[in-house]
């Protein structure tokens, strides 16, 4: 069975992996090249900064998965909203984990002080991300058509949204 952690600077090589792979064969990111291991261990950095979860999935010791939330913009008013990302290997489609690495994301998001999870998912053929955040709760707001060009043809995004903890009902402390 496998297990979900926070990350450490050791995973970074696995993330990265995970990634170039994503971004050299899907459409769930719009980059069109991979960065370097450097480049997403700044990136950690900067979602640890801000005191927000980066996790890992293990299974057997090995990592093949990773999922973390960054502010949906930079300015400070969207601090209680953050956009959802989660990645795992290749070969592991279809074993739930998915849906298990997501869940853990939103218990550590609203620990976090995080009031609503935004999902910003590339191409609106992507079931698999598209059912995962339904599965979870997520609610479909909206679609923007044709706004990533990548594999030489126009993607759309998803935009799905959940309200964690007190959500929007009250003042943030």
């Amino acid at each position: 069975m496998p297990t979900i952690r926070p990350s450490q600077p050791e995973d970074m090589a696995a993330i990265t992996a995970i990634y170039k792979h994503h971004v050299l064969h899907g459409t769930g990111t719009f980059e069109i090249e991979p960065p370097s291991l450097a480049d997403m261990t700044a990136r950690r950095e900067d979602v640890l900064s801000k005191g927000l979860p980066y996790l890992v999935l293990e299974d057997g010791g090995q990592v093949v998965g990773f999922a973390y939330c960054n502010w949906f913009k930079p300015r400070p008013a969207y601090r209680f909203s953050a956009e959802d990302s989660i990645y795992l290997a290749a070969d592991t489609a279809g074993k739930g984990w998915g849906r298990m690495l997501l869940a853990e994301l939103c218990q550590a998001a609203e620990k976090a002080g995080i009031r609503k999870l935004i999902a910003v998912i590339g191409d609106s053929g992507n079931a698999g991300s598209i059912g995962v955040h339904t599965a979870l709760g997520f609610n479909h707001v909206g679609i923007v058509s044709g706004c990533g060009w990548k594999f030489e043809r126009w993607l759309d995004i998803v935009m799905m949204e959940k309200a964690l903890g007190l959500g929007q009902s009250q003042p943030p402390a």
